[in-house]
């Protein structure tokens, strides 16, 4: 629920924006005698600690012990981040990142170094992810001979990503074959997404059925083939990971959800990749940032987690960058930086 829906009062949401930006600074429970001295209000003790009791009614702020500050919960950090994005102006991105990453080279390597520079700027895990081979446009495809029931499918995407497969083929193939199949499949489909090729030759072989041409109908069915098994080498997407080092450091450092067992299960995530790519891609339906905080997350492993996202474009696909941190994270700082690099890499790409 966001701070609009809630109606707080201007008291209440200075009150709660300068609680949650002291908490998160400082990682201790924010007394209503601090927030008296430093709200800039000119309120009192007394009516902070009303407007407090008010923000913990509405589940915004908490107090884990009885004589403790308050501390805020998730939906207090969501309104924290919808009252800052109410306010915010879009920040150019730093000039020296762009400078890096216009030298990576490969798509590959700009998101492999996005992805650290984002976990450089918010000391956190930072994250890119390439939509899959079989969303790419295809540029050509080659075939090559390895021996007479096997060929390697080569597939060249526009942006010069390149993926391969080797095939087993179940009649004998030569290689006068399998160039009038490359040449037939670049001359009629290049330019268009994988997928859509797979679909038009599916719907080409049931028109040539009654072809008189052998050799173009044994040309479709290797086709298909091969690129069928493209869709098998990249079923998902691309995920780059840097920084997971760094939320050790947080074990302990007043985040109470933020656990070894915790850390653990992300790991777990991460290694397995999949999982991580299956929860992050729901960032690339969104254009712009977005940002869920702790029980958003659709997974309970990354309920002690906020993840900070942006889409960048790659041509006519899209793809996300972002961080992964715990709750108590700068998110200001954490946007900003998201949405630079997002930027940046967009410019990057479409000057490829």
């Amino acid at each position: 629920m966001s701070a609009a829906n809630l109606e707080l009062t201007e008291r209440q949401r200075r009150i709660l924006a300068r609680l949650v930006a002291e908490f998160i600074e400082q990682g201790e429970p924010v007394s209503s005698l601090w927030l008296a001295e430093r709200s800039g209000l000119g309120l009192s003790s007394a009516t902070v600690r009303n407007i407090l009791a008010r923000l913990e009614e509405l589940g915004l702020v908490k107090q884990p012990h009885t004589s403790a500050g308050r501390v805020p919960t998730d939906q207090g950090y969501r309104t924290y981040v919808d009252l800052l994005m109410e306010g915010r102006r879009r920040m150019k991105p730093s000039a020296d990142v762009e400078a890096r990453l216009r030298k990576a080279g490969s798509l590959d390597a700009v998101l492999d170094n996005a992805s650290q520079e984002l976990s450089r700027a918010s000391h956190h895990i930072g994250f890119a992810i390439a939509t899959a081979a079989s969303d790419a446009v295809l540029q050509h495809i080659e075939f090559v001979p390895l021996d007479s029931r096997k060929v390697l499918v080569v597939v060249v995407s526009a942006g010069g990503q390149v993926t391969h497969k080797v095939v087993e083929y179940g009649e004998g193939v030569d290689s006068s074959a399998l160039r009038q199949a490359a040449n037939y499949i670049n001359a009629e489909f290049s330019g268009l997404r994988i997928s859509e090729v797979r679909e038009a030759l599916l719907a080409r072989l049931q028109e040539e059925r009654t072809i008189y041409d052998e050799l173009l109908q044994r040309a479709l069915r290797l086709a298909q083939s091969g690129l069928e098994e493209i869709n098998a080498i990249t079923p998902g997407m691309s995920l780059f990971i840097q920084g997971t080092s760094s939320l050790f450091e947080r074990v302990g450092a007043h985040d109470e959800r933020l656990s070894l067992d915790t850390l653990r299960s992300l790991f777990r995530m991460i290694e397995e990749k999949h999982r991580l790519v299956e929860l992050l891609t729901q960032y690339i339906e969104a254009p712009g940032v977005t940002v869920l905080i702790g029980t958003e997350n659709p997974s309970p492993d990354l309920h002690p987690f906020s993840v900070v996202a942006s889409t960048y474009q790659e041509g006519d696909r899209v793809g996300a960058v972002g961080v992964i941190g715990p709750t108590r994270m700068r998110y200001q700082k954490t946007i900003n930086a998201v949405d630079g690099v997002a930027q940046v890499v967009t410019r990057v790409f479409d000057a490829s």
